[in-house]
């Protein structure tokens, strides 16, 4: 059966109709494509790589992995660590500080200091190659710090008697349910120092103290930037924008090198791994509400020795 003249034009006519559909859509993929590769840094080009460390500092494997694509990318020339933290937990700063050294290997790396790094914070300053502060920047607060809610006298106002069953006296100590005895306290004591002789030990070695010295400035206190200077713990005042003429004037790097923030990839939770979040650290805080101390929470839960960070609450 043969087609008329008008059903033939009119196949004539949706052909091309599907024709610019289908070019239409290929320039948009086209488009989002180049888009999606622009974002991420192609085509390759030097830069300085800035790393933003912030809030609660804990031990974070997808930052760290990325802190080791960092290193052995040819593109970064050098790393800006810009650091807004109190601290965190002695782990998470100890493997922090041990992911930026990786880096310090390969290329320069310099911290710039926000309104707070003391702490673990300080720690992971430390890591990097040169310290540029705020006059008015929070920093040091050399120590660490284990606490835990006496609930004893609590429970029995409520009515409540905890009882256990453990291996050794020294268990679970020490525990928020009774008093601690010595034996517990000095333990815990000396399981702060031998954290705290860690610390100190990184100020030695990264900023040329001898341990009198260190140990005289590390008494927990915190300090201006202008007072860090005076006392070692950073090189200079200023912003990033003297970080970068040091990169310049010392490592020959370009001036107009461009700098581009890389953030560590996290899996997408979706609504059920956000609800499910936000529960937990609501938990988290109120039982810090408990202990008479409130701190902010990054994804995980302070367990374990902190090097934090937040003054007592009048």
């Amino acid at each position: 059966m043969s087609l008329d003249a008008d059903t033939l034009t009119d196949r004539r006519r949706l052909k091309r109709r599907l024709f610019f559909w289908r070019v239409g859509a290929v320039l948009a993929v086209a488009v989002a494509l180049v888009a999606l590769l622009a974002e991420r840094g192609w085509p390759a080009r030097s830069h300085i790589a800035r790393v933003e460390i912030g809030g609660i500092v804990v031990d974070d494997r997808i930052q760290r992995e990325m802190l080791d694509k960092i290193a052995r990318d040819p593109r970064v020339k050098a790393v800006i660590l810009a650091i807004d933290s109190p601290g965190g937990t002695t782990t998470g700063a100890e493997a922090l500080y041990e992911a930026v050294r990786r880096v310090a290997e390969e290329k320069p790396v310099v911290a710039v200091l926000g309104t707070v790094a003391a702490s673990g914070g300080y720690i992971v300053a430390m890591s990097a190659d040169r310290i540029v502060a705020r006059g008015n920047t929070i920093t040091g607060s050399i120590g660490v710090i284990f606490q835990w809610a006496q609930l004893e006298e609590l429970l029995k106002y409520v009515g409540i008697e905890m009882r256990e069953v453990k291996s050794a006296p020294l268990k679970a100590e020490p525990s928020p349910f009774h008093k601690p005895s010595p034996e517990s306290l000095r333990v815990t004591k000396d399981l702060i120092d031998s954290s705290y002789d860690w610390f100190l030990r990184l100020v030695v070695e990264r900023r040329g103290m001898d341990e009198a010295t260190a140990r005289r400035i590390g008494d927990g206190r915190v300090y201006t930037g202008w007072q860090a200077v005076e006392n070692g713990l950073v090189d200079e005042i200023g912003s990033e924008e003297q970080a970068i003429a040091w990169l310049v004037e010392t490592h020959g790097l370009d001036a107009d090198l461009p700098v581009q923030t890389w953030q560590p990839a996290y899996p997408n939770l979706g609504i059920a791994g956000f609800a499910g979040r936000t529960l937990g650290e609501a938990i988290i805080v109120a039982g810090e509400v408990v202990a008479g101390k409130t701190q902010q929470t990054k994804r995980l839960t302070l367990d374990g020795l902190t090097s934090v960070w937040q003054p007592d609450r009048q």
